[in-house]
């Protein structure tokens, strides 16, 4: 039986070292390592060993009993939860490391929330319990007030406490302890469904340094734990991490969901269909080839050159979409004795292994531009680049980053026809829910339009971010239909409709109210009572919003809504003068309308009519000349209408 385990925490709860116990434990590594002596088996890169966190999420492997186990061992640092959020997608089970020491703190709460939008059965291991003055039970409450009622605490035998816990749980289970009493086999098997659709959370506690309850947590979770992965079905898989080899071949990571693979079949992705050349399994930063792989298992492989981290492969189209997106970007700062195209092509590969960096190169300014999630990353990153590029890079201060939307829906035209070219595009362009990006529809009937050429309209309508006439910053949640549209037969060209497409959105644009959007931060802050009044002042004066603060005990808890601009740093100055005490859990929570418009569209000073992509202005032809038509007269020159 194949299990993929991932190993998730707030950053420093012990989530390496707890790893590193279970590859020892089962013999996997012959020697424990620890993070503080640069040792650890998982954490293999020198950026990892100096900085003493895990940036990247490798996997070792251990076979224990009669299962096969890839454990995952991700970042706990919130500037690398993107890292940890493709590593979810794999997962077969999670276990969250809570210290005993610091309980549920803001980034615990955060994994939380990911895992149950992935549906990952999880366990929670309460780790640093010989610290002096820690309670379990204290933190057990803890989990069960701000996670889920729905723990149960396994680290003894399944004593009366958790035969009682099931059974309330469960109506047929209830009524056989009542008529015939415990049945050990039932209470397991009803125990592990129960894990398995995510209805109850197991929770042992122990200390990962001191190696207390780590082999007695492994038993219970190999009991309560199993997979069914059919090998019989058809070949399909999931991307889940692309990285490149020291010989600088791509390299996809792959969770077999059904069937098999091996090397030299072709499979199937997007509409390209690709050979696989070699089939590797990584533990650490080791890997053995093999010639096949099997349901449940995680491979890597080489031979698909454009596959994307997230893609489904074979007989699955799945595309799976993520949660943890950057708010900030960076300009990227290099010699200028180094080819911008050397640059660019060494950010392009880390854009593929990491695809929230969404590298973007600005032909007009001559810059590349990165997004990321804090200045963490951004040092992490540099390093990286000059590790395995010998590239000196620096980063420019992180800004915001912003999108637009319009608010009223608007019809745009776009005609492009300078001399032997020709192409028309109507659109209809609507505002959408916050959140959902840009949705298609169309309507041109193929009689105005050949199906060719309206799927190449809707082609470009995707292709790329589309800039906003405020900030130039992308346009999202907006609907646009295709209305109608026209060709020529003889001077419809390559490119005509890209054109015409980018002109007719350019237009309604023009025409829209315009709304520009900013980061939000969904919060949750605890604090003392005598502190309740700074907080809510804070949380004003940055333009946040917060429902009414609900006691429990003598802390006060607050939750609400704040811009990221004026939240971004507030961390700092909230453990300063809580001394350590409060805690404060900042989620994305997507885009909403920006709280000093004004402010920001002066200070980016976006020049619309100068945007070298865009126009809005429609170039007709008479007398075998092109001519300019501007956005506010082009509809009354269009041949659709």
């Amino acid at each position: 039986m194949y299990k993929t385990i991932g190993i998730l925490a707030h950053v420093d709860a012990g989530k390496t070292t707890f790893s590193e116990q279970l590859l020892y434990h089962t013999k996997t590594i012959r020697q424990r390592g620890r993070v503080d002596h640069q040792d650890s088996f998982l954490d293999s890169h020198s950026i990892e060993k100096n900085r003493g966190i895990t940036i990247f999420a490798d996997q070792g492997i251990f076979s224990y009993n009669d299962s096969t186990y890839y454990v995952i061992d991700t970042p706990g640092h919130v500037d690398f939860s993107p890292e940890m959020e493709r590593a979810i997608q794999v997962m077969d089970f999670a276990i969250i490391i809570i210290s005993a020491v610091d309980g549920v703190e803001g980034h615990t709460e955060t994994v939380w929330q990911l895992l149950r939008k992935h549906q990952v059965p999880t366990f929670f291991f309460i780790n640093k319990t010989d610290y002096e003055g820690t309670d379990v039970a204290i933190i057990l409450d803890e989990i069960r007030a701000n996670l889920s009622k729905d723990v149960c605490d396994i680290t003894k035998s399944f004593n009366e406490d958790f035969i009682e816990f099931l059974a309330e749980r469960d109506e047929e289970l209830l009524e056989t302890y009542m008529e015939s009493g415990y049945d050990e086999e039932l209470w397991i098997q009803t125990c592990k469904r129960m894990i398995r659709e995510n209805k109850i959370f197991p929770c042992a506690s122990g200390s990962a340094l001191k190696d207390i309850g780590i082999i007695e947590f492994l038993e219970k979770l190999d009991l309560l734990t199993e997979s069914s992965y059919k090998q019989e079905e058809p070949f399909s898989a999931q991307v889940y991490k692309i990285r490149h080899d020291e010989s600088g071949n791509r390299v996809t990571f792959l969770k077999l969901l059904s069937g098999k693979l091996k090397v030299r079949d072709e499979v199937q992705y997007g509409d390209q269909a690709e050979k696989i050349t070699q089939v590797r399994v990584y533990s650490g930063s080791k890997f053995k080839t093999t010639e096949q792989a099997v349901a449940g298992e995680l491979v890597a492989v080489t031979g698909l050159s454009s596959a994307s981290i997230g893609d489904g492969v074979g007989a699955t189209n799945d595309k799976t979409t993520f949660d943890m997106i950057p708010t900030l970007k960076s300009k990227v700062n290099f010699d200028a004795s180094i080819h911008v195209k050397e640059v660019l092509r060494c950010f392009k590969l880390l854009d593929a292994e990491d695809p929230s960096l969404s590298v973007y190169w600005d032909e007009h300014f001559q810059e590349i531009h990165v997004h990321v999630m804090g200045v963490i990353q951004l040092e992490v990153l540099q390093q990286i680049v000059l590790e395995r590029f010998q590239l000196n890079v620096s980063f420019s201060e992180p800004r915001i980053l912003y999108k637009e939307t319009i608010a009223t829906p608007v019809k745009g035209y776009g005609h492009f026809e300078p001399l032997k070219h020709y192409a028309e595009v109507h659109l209809l362009i609507e505002s959408a829910e916050r959140g959902s990006g840009i949705l298609l529809d169309n309507v041109c009937h193929a009689n105005d339009l050949s199906i060719g050429n309206q799927n190449l309209v809707l082609h470009h309508l995707l292709e790329r971010d589309h800039h906003g006439i405020l900030t130039g910053s992308a346009l999202t949640d907006v609907k646009i239909t295709l209305l109608t549209g026209r060709g020529h037969n003889e001077h419809t060209h390559g490119g005509d409709f890209r054109e015409a497409t980018y002109r007719a959105l350019r237009q309604g644009l023009e025409k829209a109210e315009n709304v520009l959007l900013e980061p939000f931060y969904d919060f949750k802050l605890k604090v003392e009572m005598d502190l309740i009044g700074r907080v809510l002042s804070d949380i004003q004066q940055a333009h946040g919003t917060f429902d009414t603060p609900e006691n429990v005990g003598d802390k006060v808890i607050v939750k609400g809504r704040v811009p990221v601009a004026t939240f971004m740093n507030y961390s700092t100055s909230f453990a300063s003068f809580t001394h350590g005490k409060g805690t404060l859990n900042l989620l994305f929570g997507g885009y909403d309308r920006c709280h000093n418009k004004e402010e920001v569209i002066e200070k980016i000073g976006y020049n619309k009519e100068a945007d070298p992509e865009y126009t809005s202005t429609s170039i007709f032809c008479a007398r075998g000349k092109g001519y300019k038509v501007p956005w506010d007269e082009a509809e009354e020159a269009m041949h659709c209408l």
